[in-house]
């Protein structure tokens, strides 16, 4: 059995000679001296250097598109599109169905429910008010009788509203003041960044006249004062007070957050309005 392996290897090692004649004169024009193994190395290499030249040309040029089951450029560029839109509309949708759960309870005259939109819900005290510590019952029955007298009554008496009452504001927020009043981009407020769940406070007494849940906005809140004053908070994460709830000045009427479509970050964007027009409330409130 060695004996034939030896010979057939042997074999592969002879050399031969191929001569090339001119066919008129038989003058010998080439020869070459090769062995069969010679022969079976380089057809070896040569087949493996065009696989690789094959293989190269596929991977960084455009034939690979000719390649059935491959996508081509603009297919993958599509679904790409088609992926980031798809999120889009799910974001939209979302906020959609939040928008119409709202208006839904807000029609059935029940109570928002704000885990969904607050994970540290857990966390924030729902109950502010400390008014009624230390209080009566002659003077708790007296103050329910009041506050629902004048629950509606916008005015808050007949008193007028005078310059000098601005120097008496309570800040909404302790925060700092990242984008100011600005009229000619439309900016009718001061926005106020602070750490979060921190509490968002009425700047004077009165009365609630709106609360919502906007797609720009996110949960907003808007307080009527006396003298035709109107302050309004935008961006909270959670309403503490609901319309028609009497506010004292420095009462926590709603958490600050990051909701709406108009917003970067957690934060309060505040508005002061009188009459109409759109007061600075950097004029009046000391920010830092």
């Amino acid at each position: 059995m060695k004996s034939k392996k030896r010979k057939y290897w042997n074999k592969l090692k002879n050399r031969y000679k191929l001569t090339i004649f001119n066919e008129s004169t038989y003058e010998e024009v080439m020869h070459l001296r090769l062995s069969p193994l010679q022969v079976l190395t380089a057809l070896s290499s040569l087949a493996v250097v065009l696989i690789i030249l094959t293989i190269m040309l596929i991977a960084f040029t455009n034939l690979r598109e000719f390649i059935p089951g491959y996508p081509s450029q603009q297919l993958r560029r599509q679904l790409t599109q088609n992926a980031l839109r798809v999120d889009s509309l799910l974001n939209e949708v979302e906020k959609k169905d939040r928008f119409l759960r709202s208006i839904q309870m807000i029609l059935r005259d029940e109570v928002l429910d704000t885990t969904h939109y607050m994970a540290s819900s857990e966390n924030v005290k729902i109950n502010y008010d400390t008014t009624m510590l230390g209080v009566s019952q002659e003077e708790a029955g007296f103050r329910e009788v009041m506050e629902r007298e004048e629950r509606y009554n916008l005015a808050l008496g007949q008193v007028s509203f005078s310059d000098d009452d601005f120097y008496h504001f309570f800040s909404p927020l302790d925060g700092i003041v990242t984008n100011h009043f600005d009229e000619g981009t439309r900016h009718y407020g001061v926005d106020l960044v602070a750490k979060q769940n921190s509490n968002v406070l009425s700047v004077l007494d009165g009365v609630v006249i709106f609360t919502d849940w906007t797609i720009k906005t996110g949960y907003v809140i808007q307080v009527q004062h006396q003298g035709n004053l109107v302050s309004i908070y935008k961006h909270n994460s959670v309403l503490l007070k609901k319309q028609g709830d009497f506010v004292r000045a420095g009462e926590a009427i709603a958490v600050v957050g990051n909701t709406g479509e108009e917003t970067t970050g957690p934060h309060l964007h505040f508005e002061l309005w009188q009459g109409g027009k759109a007061l600075n409330p950097e004029t009046f409130i000391k920010f830092k």
